[in-house]
């Protein structure tokens, strides 16, 4: 009877996880879509506009750095409550701040920075306290958990679309209080829920010192960047591939350049966790970088636009795995790692994420705004990536 109810708690936790990186999917993709909103309403010229992705962005990094110095301090609970009500408190000042102040931009950009705080946290948090769950296979239970941001990324796109087809744009702080709900119901499901520790009892985790000296541990940093860069450099850019190869809308452009990519990438990810206890993971990770080098070349040699189109679609599918796996490998080979671990991929993720589409913009730009040369030169992580899986097995051994 205690195993049913011991089953049954942690498979809360599990839900109230992957309810949460929908609320990651919420943070980071719901205000894109209201840029050009911003721009009519409130005569917010592009160059701020810009400011709220960067914001976003940084803040997140700079809770990804502090997080290991306070979460062990309050707790896993007390976290992750905190990063929930960031979140929706954020969400609703969206609503109501740019209205307060006399520059509406000001009071869009503290709320970003309340609900950047909620998604550095997440990030940080959602994945150990999955790996603490006693559950039988690890690596399946993080590709099905980091499956639920795609899910979450097409939902934010699909349901906000069609709200703002059916009741107007100008409608849009409604959607906004309605997205607000999910972190604050999610919030009280993790009050009731059991939060389960990295460590054994009595064991104590590795300090940061420690953790630092450990070759594998540089060599897991070295993949979450790639994993980061790999995925968002094409990631970034599909939608320019498919407005500009295909001459089609932004509308239609988004849903097969951005969504085809998001939704394979989930699949991949679903995929491994229904069937990765029997699927190496090295084996399908080194596999999914090569399937990741094969589709950046489809991208920019496929002779028609909707091939390298294709190519972005099959992008998607070989990333998935990527930087859900990095964290398995890493628990694994590490242990005793704890928050501080997690704190440091989750800044190498980002790093990763940033560093991926602003090398392809950058060499776009030097090429005369060729994207294909700008993917190109991208190309270097996913190479580098597998070099990465074959020092990680000469570490190991």
């Amino acid at each position: 009877m205690r195993s049913k109810h011991r089953r049954v708690s942690f498979q809360r936790t599990m839900y109230a996880c992957f309810v949460g990186y929908v609320v990651q999917a919420v943070v980071n993709n719901f205000v894109p879509l209201l840029f050009v909103m911003f721009q009519d309403s409130y005569q917010i010229p592009l160059s701020k506009i810009t400011l709220l992705i960067t914001v976003n962005f940084v803040f997140q990094l700079v809770i990804d750095m502090g997080s290991a110095g306070f979460v062990d301090k309050i707790g896993y609970k007390a976290s992750i409550m905190i990063a929930h009500i960031c979140a929706a408190v954020g969400l609703v000042a969206l609503t109501i701040l740019p209205e307060i102040f006399s520059d509406p931009f000001v009071g869009i950009l503290v709320s970003v920075m309340i609900y950047a705080v909620g998604g550095g946290l997440l990030e940080v948090l959602i994945s150990p306290i999955v790996e603490a769950c006693p559950t039988p296979n690890k690596e399946k239970a993080m590709s099905l958990l980091h499956s639920f941001y795609c899910w979450g990324h097409m939902g934010v796109v699909l349901l906000s679309t069609a709200f703002f087809s059916v009741f107007g744009i100008s409608n849009w702080k409604i959607m906004a209080v309605l997205w607000a709900v999910i972190p604050a119901v999610n919030c009280i499901v993790f009050f009731t829920a059991p939060i389960y520790s990295l460590q054994e009892e009595g064991e104590k985790g590795l300090t940061i010192r420690e953790l630092l000296s450990k070759g594998i541990f540089w060599v897991m940093i070295l993949l979450m960047v790639c994993a980061g860069a790999s995925e968002q450099a094409v990631s970034q850019w599909a939608s320019t591939f498919a407005e500009q190869g295909l001459g089609v809308s932004k509308t239609i452009g988004d849903l097969a350049g951005p969504m085809s990519f998001a939704f394979m990438m989930g699949l991949s990810r679903l995929f491994y966790g229904k069937y990765g206890d029997k699927i190496n993971l090295d084996t399908f990770m080194s596999g999914s970088a090569v399937l990741c080098v094969i589709s950046y070349l489809c991208i920019c040699f496929a002779p028609l636009p909707v091939l390298s189109l294709a190519g972005c679609a099959v992008c998607g599918f070989s990333v998935g795995i990527l930087w859900p796996g990095t964290f398995s490998k890493a628990a694994a080979a590490i242990k005793g790692g704890g928050t501080a671990m997690f704190a440091f991929f989750a800044l190498a993720g980002d790093l990763g994420c940033s560093s991926g589409p602003t090398l392809a913009g950058f060499v776009s730009s030097h090429f005369g705004n060729n994207l294909k040369a700008g993917i190109l030169a991208a190309i270097a992580f996913p190479v580098l990536l597998l070099v990465g899986m074959a020092l990680s097995k000469r570490v190991k051994s």
